[in-house]
Formats: C-alpha cells, sequence, structure tokens
C-alpha cells in the first residue's frame, strides 16, 4: 500500500531556510500559535494551529512561540512551548515539552512558555528588523509592542529596539502560495478522499432524506479516510437553498424534482479539498436543470483550460462569465448583445462571485491576485479553485418559471503544472451522463 503523504522534518526545515534567506541580515521573525477558541461555556473548540505558525514547524499545540533568527551563533530556529505537567496530561493528553521538540520538530533550541518574557525581549535586542503579523494575533501584538517598548526604555549603552517593523505575510505567503511536490501529492490525496465522499452520496441520494443527512454521509466519509475534519462547514442546500451561497442550515428535506447544490471538502494534513458538485435528487435532470447545468459546465471547462502558466489569474474568470453569458443568451435569460452584456456585467444578477481561489493550507489560501496592479501570472505549484454557477432567485422576474429557483455550481481543484494544468478532483463524475450514470449505480 502506497504510504500516505505527509511533510517531514526535511521540508519543514526547507520553508524555514527560504524564509530567512529572504529575511535582511540581523532580523528576527516571531510566529504565535493560535489561541485556544471558546465554542460555549467550559466547553473549547477543537484546536486548529495557525497555518503560517505550522507552516514553518509543523507544532501543533496552543500556547507556542515560534521565532527564527538568521545566522544567529547559538540556533537560528527556537520555539517556546508548554512544559509537562502530569495533571494537565491525565486531562488533555501528552504534551510535547520543551526537551524533545528539538529531536522531534527539528528546531534548534526550545524553551518553556513560561520564560519567554526573560528570554525573548533579549533576542529582539539589536536587531535591525522585526518580522511579525501584526494585526493577525491581536493579543500577542500587545505583548511583541511591550517587549519592543521595555529595550527602547533600557539606558543600557548599546541597546537599541529593532528599527522597523515587517509585515511577516508579505514574505511568508508567496512562499506558501507556490506548492512543492509534496504539498501537490497531499493536496492530492485530500482530493481523493472528498471525491470518495462525493461519489458516495451520489450512491444514496434520494428524495425525502435530510440536508443533514448528506452532511453527516460527506463528514463520515472524509473522517474513516483520514481527513479528520472538513476544510469548511460543509453547504448542503436544496431546491432554491442552492441560490444562497454560503447556505449551511443544512436543515430543509430534499424534495423530487429538485436540485441538491453540495460544497464539501475534507482537510488531510492541514491541507484543504474544495468541491462542489450540483446533483438531481431524483437520480434524473429535468430539462430546464440539464440546460443551465451543461452552461454551468461549458464555463468550467473553459475557465480550467486557461490555468496554464503564463496565463493571469483572471483569465479564467474571463473565459467563464464569457461562456456563463453566451449561454444565458442562448436559453433566453439575456438579451442583447454578447460583448455589450458582458461589458454591462448583465451576468451579475445571476452570477455574483468569482470563478475560483487559490487553495492551500486555508481554503481560501493566502497569496496576492495582483502583483504592482497587475494580475498575478500562473506559475507551477499554484493551486486555485475553479467554480462558475448559475443562480437563478425564485423571485426574478422575466425568467420563466421552471428555471426558477434552480442554483448550481461546479468547482474542481487545479493545479497549475510546468505546461499545463492537474485537475485534482477529476475523479467525481460532473458531466450529466456521468453523474445520472453514478446515481442510478445502486
Amino acid at each position: 500500500m502506497r504510504a500516505k503523504p505527509k511533510v517531514d522534518k526535511a521540508e519543514y526545515a526547507r520553508r524555514r531556510r527560504a524564509l530567512m534567506a529572504l529575511m535582511e541580515p540581523n532580523s528576527i521573525a516571531i510566529l504565535p500559535a493560535s489561541e485556544i477558541q471558546i465554542r460555549n461555556n467550559g466547553v473549547e473548540h477543537r484546536y486548529r494551529q495557525d497555518s503560517d505558525f505550522h507552516y514553518l514547524i509543523g507544532f501543533d499545540e496552543p500556547d507556542s512561540v515560534f521565532v527564527l533568527i538568521p545566522g544567529r551563533e547559538y540556533g537560528e530556529a527556537i520555539l517556546f512551548c508548554r512544559e509537562r505537567e502530569h495533571d494537565h496530561e491525565r486531562w488533555h493528553g501528552t504534551v510535547t515539552g520543551p526537551e524533545r521538540a528539538a529531536e522531534l520538530y527539528g528546531v534548534d533550541d526550545a524553551f518553556p512558555i513560561d520564560d519567554i518574557d526573560d528570554i525573548l525581549p533579549g533576542l529582539i535586542e539589536g536587531r535591525f528588523r522585526l518580522y511579525y503579523a501584526m494585526g493577525t494575533h491581536l493579543k500577542f501584538d500587545t505583548r511583541i509592542l511591550s517587549w519592543v517598548n521595555s529595550i527602547g526604555m533600557d539606558d543600557r549603552e548599546g541597546t537599541e529596539p529593532p528599527g522597523e517593523l515587517i509585515q511577516l505575510g508579505q514574505y511568508l505567503h508567496e512562499l506558501r502560495l507556490h506548492k512543492s511536490a509534496k504539498e501537490i501529492d497531499i493536496l492530492r490525496h485530500a482530493a481523493q478522499i472528498s471525491a470518495a465522499a462525493h461519489i458516495r452520496v451520489m450512491e444514496t441520494l434520494a428524495p425525502g432524506m435530510m440536508e443533514y443527512e448528506v452532511e453527516a454521509e460527506l463528514e463520515y466519509q472524509f473522517s474513516k479516510r483520514g481527513a479528520r475534519h472538513p476544510a469548511y462547514p460543509s453547504i448542503v442546500g436544496g431546491g432554491s437553498n442552492a441560490c444562497t451561497l454560503h447556505y449551511i442550515d443544512n436543515d430543509k428535506v430534499l424534495n423530487a424534482g429538485d436540485l441538491v447544490l453540495i460544497d464539501a471538502g475534507g482537510e488531510y494534513e492541514y491541507y484543504a479539498s474544495d468541491v462542489t458538485r450540483t446533483l438531481p435528487v431524483s437520480g434524473k435532470f429535468s430539462d430546464e436543470q440539464a440546460a443551465l447545468y451543461e452552461v454551468v459546465l461549458a464555463a468550467q471547462r473553459a475557465a480550467i483550460e486557461q490555468v496554464v502558466p503564463g496565463n493571469h489569474w483572471n483569465q479564467p474568470h474571463e473565459a467563464a462569465v464569457t461562456e456563463l453569458t453566451t449561454g444565458l443568451k442562448g436559453l433566453g435569460l439575456l438579451e442583447g448583445n454578447v460583448e455589450e452584456l458582458l461589458e454591462v456585467g448583465a451576468y451579475n444578477q445571476f452570477y455574483m462571485h468569482r470563478t475560483g481561489h487559490w487553495l492551500g493550507l486555508d481554503v481560501h489560501d493566502v497569496g496576492e491576485y495582483k502583483v504592482g496592479g497587475e494580475w498575478r501570472v500562473f506559475e507551477k505549484g499554484m493551486v486555485t479553485t475553479v467554480e462558475p454557477g448559475l443562480y437563478i432567485p425564485e423571485h426574478a422576474e422575466n425568467v420563466p418559471e421552471a428555471y426558477r429557483g434552480i442554483g448550481i455550481r461546479i468547482e474542481d481543484n487545479v493545479a497549475v503544472t510546468r505546461d499545463g494544468h492537474d485537475v485534482l478532483t477529476d475523479d467525481i463524475p460532473k458531466t450529466i451522463a456521468e453523474v445520472e450514470q453514478t446515481m442510478s449505480a445502486i
């Protein structure tokens, strides 16, 4: 059996070296871990590490701070973390502790988090630049400022705080945007898990089911295959619920003759998949549903073809809206010249979102879409979603009644390769024939 893909210590070390190569001499970078979030009285949300923090070290415990100091004689990578305590571990499980952190996570040194006020100001002192994501961790911002101010007020000769505070994200997020071969393997595995879940739903969907039954099946399939958590709240919108873009109530009956829009993806090893398929609840598309579906599918195919090195970020969207506008005109839902309809954005009444977003450790992953005011050019290792849709409100005027209340979206995850693209979610049926055949398989 092929080993499941996983980021190893060597890759984390490579990432740290890449970030330090972008930092100015005599500088320091500081990253705090995510805080524990309270769900309600006495109950915590399941912990999820900050994606930037995880990207650099893979250490997933709270109450931790990671520090990088390029060129430091006594070690460049330093971790502050919880100490091991018998009573705490009895209730909450094993804690790594500073003593084991260097061995397990490849850092040069590790200290108890309770000692950070005594140690970290000395590491900051004398550095020319401090790289930190100011505004992201508001509570920790005050500690950073306190440490910097305390250094500034120290009247010892030669004691100087950093002269410049630099937003860490502008460097770190550029690294995260370009995925390594290992990251693509993990994203592909997450996509395969999500594919199995969507196919299982196609095989079991039936009129009378509740939307939340579909949600439960999806998340069961994710978890049993190693994607222990969904990458985002699953959307299961039957009928006109599909026209609410971020519908997550998932508490209505799925009626015969309706479509159901399912936007759900598993998270594997912190990497997200993000998939949408739209299915006929009864197993067969009506003529009007099929007509709209074919328009969306044509738009998605046209958009995917534009995800190649050298094209810019907006070209898939431009291709999608051209196909959507042409298709809507062909169905009589828009009237006029296609170029003029595109110019005024006539499609916006039925399609009001972008055609994709970056994908990675975050489902809406980091990375700028424009550079120097120009759309970013696709490069090998970038991963994007491609997700055009059409949403015809129930109250839409001048639209034949048979089209009203229909929402359709088709979404895949696409990696940019050296000379083209790779659709990571291509295993999931999406043509009308494929979907209907899969739904009639049992």
